[in-house]
């Protein structure tokens, strides 16, 4: 595993994060909002695995790029990974 960065929650993604995961990381964020959660000093780590991106919330939320191209979705609460395509 590789350390990647850490960044707010609104603010933007590192550049080398690929598309589809900023889309997902977006998407979650609105969710947030739309869920009225105060987020405001939550962040994203950013790490990588086997070359591909892992980016986790504070509140354990987990997005992941699989081999794939596919991304993946867990919440701490979910039982199973939402895809995100």
């Amino acid at each position: 595993m590789q350390l990647g960065t850490r960044w707010a929650v609104g603010a933007k993604p590192p550049e080398n994060v690929p598309t589809p995961v900023q889309t997902a990381i977006a998407a979650e964020e609105q969710e947030l909002l739309a869920q009225g959660v105060d987020a405001s000093s939550w962040r994203w780590t950013l790490t990588w695995l086997e070359r591909r991106p892992v980016v986790e919330l504070d509140d354990g939320t987990t997005i992941r790029q699989h081999a794939d191209g596919s991304v993946s979705l867990t919440r701490p609460d979910d039982d199973h990974d939402d895809d995100e395509d």
